[in-house]
Order: structure tokens, then sequence, then C-alpha cells
């Protein structure tokens, strides 16, 4: 089984993510990572979904994903040259004792330190899906107290453009 990233250009109205999820629910195939957002154009989302399963799983989720009306775009980053990202927020215990090494792992992923209380610090980290997992595994020893993490996020490289591939 491989992991395939759809970018997924759809009509900005209200129940398209339900109808778009529904349809992996349907077919019985997992979303291992969902980001939804507006694009340049207001009137158009980008949905981006990892999914896993092989050529031809994707080759029909992608069919029945332009039956749905509000598809206006489908195109499979795994199969071009994209860059991908994932952002995470990570809420540590840090003592006074400890806050100097955590510190100093936080610089070397380049990630920052975005709020710290009395106990704790929330550090920023922005890059693929295992440097995020290498820094949390990092951190789980100080006392890991809430991690939120977005889905991963794709654009097709240098000239290659999903929005205007819809035109075509």
């Amino acid at each position: 089984m491989k992991n395939y990233t759809l970018s997924i250009l759809v009509e900005n109205h209200y129940g398209v993510l339900t109808r778009v999820a529904g349809l992996f629910a349907r077919r019985g195939y997992n979303i291992d990572s969902l980001a939804v957002g507006v694009t340049e154009d207001p009137s158009v989302s980008r949905m981006t979904i990892v999914v896993r399963g092989d050529d031809s799983v994707i080759e029909q989720v992608i069919k029945q994903l332009y039956k749905l009306i509000e598809v206006i775009k489908v195109v499979d980053l795994s199969s071009e040259e994209y860059v991908d990202r994932e952002l995470a927020l990570i809420k540590v215990a840090a003592s006074k004792e400890n806050r100097a090494e955590i510190l100093q792992i936080v610089e070397i992923f380049r990630a920052k330190v975005v709020d710290v209380g009395a106990n704790t610090m929330m550090i920023e980290i922005t890059g693929s899906g295992e440097k995020i997992s290498a820094l949390e595994k990092l951190l789980k020893p100080f006392g890991i107290k809430e991690l939120a993490r977005t889905g991963r996020v794709g654009l097709l490289r240098g000239t290659k453009d999903v929005v205007k591939a819809r035109e075509e």
C-alpha cells in the first residue's frame, strides 16, 4: 500500500467537504490526512487528502470524485514533483531545569517557541510529517501535555499549477 496525496479543487459551498469525505467513507477508504482551505479565488477551496491504496484504488477514487458536481479538478500530487508541509503545535512540560535542553532541541529542528507558561512551553514546527514525528519523539520524555497537527498541504513545483490546469 502506498500513500497518495490528492489535491482537489472544489467549489467553495456549504456541504462539499461532507460529500467528499462521505465518498471515501462509502467506498471504505480511510483518509490519513485532510486539509481544506480557500484558494486565491474565494469561490474555490483546495482539499489536500492523503489516502493509502494502490494505483487502481486511487484511479477509482479520482473517477468517483469527478462525479461530484462541485469538484473542479483532481490532481494526484504523488505522481508529480511537489512540495508538502504539515504544521504542529506541541505543548510540553518545561521546568526551570529542562528549559535550556528543550530550547536546544527546538533550535535543531528550526522550530520556534510561541508561548511560555510557568510550567509549559508551546512549540510550533512546520515541515514533513517525519520531521514533526521526530521532534515529538524527542520531546516525549519531557512530557507532552497537548499536541495538535494539521493535515498535509501541498502544491506542485515550478510552473505546474493545479488552479490553471482546471481551465485546460
